[in-house]
């Protein structure tokens, strides 16, 4: 009988204020957030892994490096993919409305540079032909639901019918795994806030997950039986901002499965006012100037799977682990134990 696969989601803090740094970071070895990602790794050790805040660059060259210094802990991930993301993707154009042109939300994704806080597969056997969905113009999605203001489009037509739907990306990536196909669906959801009345980062988050459901009901092609959707939704389905129903709507698609991982470190350092179960959060945002501590971070299979295990990598504050956790970033590594 094959061994159940653990795969995990992971926003560790692997994003730079410029291009080619956190190749440097990782080369030079002397980074707590780099030590702190590879110690969490060695200590979960997943099968499949997607980072979903890592920086792009064209060669592939500081995910090489990652993968390298998570060989000195015996972990291996011979088979990686990082693809072009929206993030930092010059448009040319204002998509902010804010009448000015070359900053970050004027990019396809916010990004500052090409591919800052894109998003990498790594896994530990081989990955099939890929779909990438990144390319979709947001106004192309069936039942798309575009910002307004003062009834026209916000913040021009021009604008929208050349701005994408991902603010990352979309993949649908085969893993050809010892026991059979696993298709993960990953992404990586725009902010729902930092906008205006017209919402525009609102809708855009809310039609990120829309798309998966398109997938789902094979508007793309066949559904892959063996799906794991999985990524950052940067969207709660209780607290906060943003389209929260959509979320939940997503959770309860009956096609879908929600293991609901939860830690104590969570529930520890749970906030004043939280209406959602705080176990289940996997990020640890400030409560002053901040949302507080949210569940954005997810990993879905289909019903098909049996889940064996769960959990969030959140430990107590005395856990020998926190350390390397907290040096990591603000998100928690959310992970599953699958079955057939």
């Amino acid at each position: 009988m094959a061994e159940p696969v653990r795969i995990a989601t992971w926003g560790a803090d692997l994003s730079r204020d410029g291009p080619g740094l956190l190749l440097r970071d990782i080369v030079r070895d002397k980074d707590e957030g780099v030590d702190g990602v590879a110690a969490v790794l060695a200590e979960l050790r997943p099968d499949i892994l997607l980072l979903t805040d890592m920086d792009w660059d064209c060669d592939g060259a500081a995910l090489t490096a990652l993968a390298e210094r998570l060989a000195e802990d015996a972990l291996d991930y011979p088979y990686r993919l990082a693809l072009a993301p929206n993030a930092g993707l010059p448009s040319g154009l204002d998509l902010d409305g804010n009448g000015r042109l070359g900053e970050a939300r004027d990019a396809q994704g916010y990004g500052r540079f090409m591919g800052e806080g894109g998003m990498a597969l790594l896994s530990r056997w081989p990955l099939g032909e890929v779909t990438d969905l990144s390319g979709l113009l947001w106004r192309d999605l069936p039942g798309a639901r575009l910002p307004r203001r003062d009834g026209q489009p916000f913040p021009s037509a021009e604008a929208q019918a050349a701005q994408r739907l991902s603010s990352t990306g979309h993949w649908i990536v085969p893993v050809v795994a010892p026991d059979g196909v696993l298709t993960v669906l990953a992404w990586s959801g725009a902010s729902p806030v930092f906008d205006g009345p017209e919402d525009m980062n609102g809708l855009r988050n809310a039609d990120e997950l829309a798309l998966w459901r398109l997938v789902l009901d094979g508007v793309w092609g066949p559904v892959p039986p063996d799906a794991v959707l999985l990524g950052n939704a940067n969207l709660d389905p209780v607290d906060s901002e943003g389209l929260r129903a959509d979320m939940a709507a997503l959770l309860a698609d009956a096609r879908l499965q929600d293991p609901r991982p939860e830690s104590e470190g969570a529930r520890i350092a749970s906030g004043a006012g939280q209406a959602g179960n705080p176990a289940l959060d996997t990020v640890d945002w400030p409560e002053i100037d901040g949302p507080g501590n949210l569940r954005v971070s997810y990993v879905l299979p289909a019903r098909r799977w049996r889940v064996t295990g769960s959990g969030v990598v959140w430990p107590r504050p005395d856990d020998p682990l926190t350390p390397a956790v907290e040096a990591a970033g603000a998100h928690r590594l959310v992970w599953v134990d699958l079955d057939r």
